[in-house]
């Protein structure tokens, strides 16, 4: 029966990469995660020879343990030559990135400013912002 099969689509159509998304032949796009619909649009793109990514809040829909995973995808997109942009309040992915711009003091009408830019080890050092104060508790600073 065609539905029972399981099309994977691995980013960029590489290995390299090694994140692959199952979907049944005949799945409705609208039983997917908002996770698995993000990663079925990055490995569109990734097919378009981009070289810029910018993900908004790409663990959202991901079980914890798919974060680590994750992480490790964006590590050989930079480590291939590609620049990749994430929007995301995951404090992991905070944590790993190599530069942090923090927009606030608050949230909705309170934010929308620029009040740190660094690393994350600077912000968790010296920072006093909200996301500097969650992001110490959360390495255990």
């Amino acid at each position: 029966m065609l539905d029972s099969r399981v099309l994977g689509v691995g980013l960029a159509g590489s290995a390299r990469l090694g994140a692959t998304l199952h979907i049944g032949l005949g799945q409705p796009l609208t039983t997917l995660s908002g996770g698995e619909r993000q990663r079925l649009k990055l490995a569109i793109n990734m097919a378009e020879k981009s070289s810029t990514y910018v993900l908004d809040e790409p663990t959202s829909g991901l079980h914890l343990a798919d974060v680590d995973q994750l992480l490790a995808l964006l590590d050989r997109l930079i480590d291939t030559g590609n620049t990749v942009i994430v929007i995301e309040h995951h404090q992991a992915v905070m944590a790993h990135a190599d530069w942090l711009i923090d927009l606030g003091p608050g949230a909705a009408h309170d934010g929308g400013r620029i009040v740190f830019t660094g690393t994350p080890a600077s912000l968790v050092a010296d920072g006093s912002t909200l996301t500097a104060r969650h992001l110490r508790e959360y390495v255990g600073a």
